[in-house]
C-alpha cells in the first residue's frame, strides 16, 4: 500500500524557485479541484520557509478560486514584518496567472503567560468507536464508482467519527459533531511540520457540520459545498500522529453560507488549536438518474 503520509510530506515539501517564491504540486487524483487543506498546509510551509526560531500562533485564509490539481501552484511570500516578538507573513497562491488563495500568518517566539482553556467534551475514546475501514465497508459497495474510488483511496489522516450519520440517507441532526483523527504514522517532532499537517487535516469534515440540521451532504446532490475562508489558532505543542479530538459546531447558516467552529484537543484533554470556517452551502436540484 502507498505510504499516504509520506506522500503528504512530499506534497508539503515545497520547491524554492526564487527568493520568497515556492512551487507546490498536488497528488495524482481524479478529483476536479485541489483539496483546501492541501493549500492551507502548503501556504503555511511557504511562510515557515521565511521564518526562523518562531512558531505560528494564528493564520487567516481565503479560498478565492478552485485549485487545478493538474498544474503546479506558485506561492509568493510577502515578509510583512519582523518584530522582536512577532513575525507576520502574507502568502498568495497562484495558478494560471490568477490568485486562487491567500493566507496571513503570525509567528511568535515561545513565551510563558497566563493559561486557561475549555474542558474537552466527555465523549467515547478513539478505541471505542468504529474505525474508518469499518465505516467504509458499510457503504463502499453502494456508492457511484467515481465516488467510491475517491472514498476508498489511501489517506494520510485516519478519521473516526463518534456519531457517524448515514452517508446515503442523511437525516436532520443538531449542528454538532466530534471526530477523532490522527496522521497514520509519526511525522517527527518538528513543530512546523506538525502544524502544517494539522492545517491540512483541519479542513476535513468541518464544513459538514453546518449541513447536518438540513438533512443533506456532499453525496446527496442537493447542496453545492465549498470552503470560503479558514482561520486557525495554535495554543500549544502536539504530535499530529497521536489521537486528536476535533469537536465541531455550527452556530448559524444563512445566505447560502454556513459558519463552523472547531476545538482540537489531545487525548488527555489539552486544547491545542481552535478553528473557524465559513463555507458555501448553496441548495441545488437533486441528481437525476
Amino acid at each position: 500500500m502507498t505510504d499516504a503520509v509520506e506522500d503528504l510530506l512530499q506534497i508539503l515539501d515545497l520547491e524554492q524557485i526564487e527568493v520568497n517564491i515556492f512551487r507546490g504540486h498536488s497528488p495524482d487524483v481524479t478529483w476536479q479541484r485541489v483539496f483546501g487543506g492541501q493549500v492551507i498546509g502548503q501556504a503555511l510551509v511557504a511562510a515557515y520557509r521565511t521564518v526562523e526560531d518562531r512558531f505560528c500562533h494564528s493564520l487567516h485564509a481565503y479560498f478565492i478560486r478552485p485549485g487545478d490539481p493538474k498544474v503546479p501552484i506558485l506561492y509568493e511570500v510577502d515578509r510583512a514584518r519582523d518584530g522582536r516578538s512577532f513575525t507576520t507573513r502574507r502568502v498568495v497562491a497562484i495558478q494560471h496567472g490568477k490568485q486562487i488563495f491567500n493566507l496571513a500568518a503570525s509567528f511568535q517566539v515561545e513565551e510563558k503567560g497566563y493559561e486557561h482553556q475549555f474542558d474537552m467534551p466527555d465523549v467515547p475514546g478513539p478505541d471505542d468507536v468504529p474505525s474508518e475501514r469499518e465505516l467504509r465497508e458499510k457503504v463502499i459497495s453502494k456508492l457511484p464508482k467515481d465516488v467510491a474510488a475517491h472514498f476508498n483511496r489511501p489517506r494520510p489522516v485516519e478519521i473516526r467519527p463518534i456519531d457517524q450519520p448515514d452517508y446515503l440517507r442523511p437525516e436532520k441532526r443538531p449542528p454538532f459533531q466530534n471526530i477523532w483523527f490522527r496522521a497514520r504514522r509519526d511525522v517527527g517532532d518538528d513543530i512546523a511540520t506538525n502544524q502544517c499537517v494539522l492545517g491540512y487535516a483541519s479542513d476535513m469534515t468541518l464544513l459538514d457540520t453546518c449541513v447536518r440540521p438540513h438533512g443533506v451532504n456532499w453525496l446527496s446532490g442537493k447542496v453545492q459545498m465549498a470552503s470560503l475562508d479558514h482561520a486557525m489558532w495554535f495554543h500549544g505543542r502536539f504530535r499530529a500522529s497521536e489521537w486528536l479530538l476535533y469537536s465541531q459546531d455550527s452556530p448559524s447558516s444563512s445566505g447560502a453560507r454556513g459558519l463552523n467552529r472547531g476545538s482540537i484537543f489531545t487525548e488527555d484533554g489539552r486544547l491545542i488549536a481552535s478553528v473557524a470556517q465559513e463555507g458555501l452551502i448553496r441548495p441545488t436540484r437533486p441528481r437525476t438518474s
